[in-house]
């Protein structure tokens, strides 16, 4: 039997989502899903967890770009779980517009996101910078750090690290108006010939010694943690800066 709808929100609040937050969500349902909740049901708990005043952001990352796949800002799927696509095909979610790195965004701030279209995927002008810039909060359920947590590389970005480098895309792009152009993005790119993998679990770690996660960890209880967009920024900054992103930010592969 299905519990309450009430009672993911009350969870969610536990693990430090509070009314007026703007929230980045990274999702695994699966778990939340087998309790008899549905995409729908989980995305309405995290939207009734911030209230009317809050904003509620849901990644919508698609590589497909990358391979020269057209993209449509109105029709391009989202790789990134159920979740994220009841919230693309929200009526009431504004869709930003780098075709790799988009989010869906809903709530009392999303006018704040429409019409931005950042040419860099992490950079100063992504969404992931007016996160940090709203004092918003990064929500984590059920996932680890290495398969959710893409702001660590917006911070590697700005302090721009010497392990990771920027490519060019092009491909063709339809934006909201069904205006189709050839259009180029960046992303900052590991440098996979010096063998770089990203290894970002031992920040995950850190961050959990440190006292900034709130909430639980990846398949304890309700599953869901919550940190601080500028602490993190702060806390990753610091680990680039000290000379130690080797090993808890990524790793070299010798093979």
């Amino acid at each position: 039997m299905t519990r309450p709808l009430n009672d993911l929100v009350e969870s969610w609040q536990r693990a430090g989502i509070a009314p007026g937050d703007t929230v980045l969500i990274h999702s695994s349902i699966r778990r939340t899903s087998a309790l008899g909740y549905s995409a729908e049901d989980i995305k309405t708990s995290f939207l009734e967890a911030v209230g009317p005043e809050g904003t509620v952001l849901f990644p919508l990352f698609n590589f497909d770009f990358c391979k020269g796949v057209p993209f449509d800002m109105r029709s391009s799927p989202s790789h990134m779980g159920a979740l994220t696509e009841a919230a693309r095909q929200d009526p009431r979610a504004i869709r930003t517009g780098h075709p790799v790195y988009s989010f869906a965004v809903i709530g009392a701030h999303a006018e704040v996101f429409r019409d931005l279209c950042n040419s860099s995927g992490y950079g100063t002008d992504s969404p992931f910078a007016m996160l940090r810039r709203m004092q918003g909060k990064i929500a984590v359920l059920d996932l680890m750090g290495q398969n959710s947590m893409t702001f660590y590389h917006h911070v590697e970005e700005i302090l721009d690290v010497d392990y990771r480098y920027h490519k060019a895309f092009t491909a063709p792009y339809t934006d909201h108006n069904g205006i189709e152009t050839t259009r180029t993005f960046s992303i900052f790119v590991r440098d996979i010939e010096r063998g770089v993998l990203t290894h970002v679990n031992p920040m995950d770690d850190k961050l959990w010694e440190l006292g900034l996660y709130s909430g639980c960890k990846p398949k304890e209880d309700y599953g869901l943690r919550v940190i601080d967009a500028r602490s993190l920024f702060d806390a990753v900054a610091d680990v680039i800066r000290k000379g130690r992103a080797e090993g808890q930010l990524y790793r070299i592969d010798s093979t």
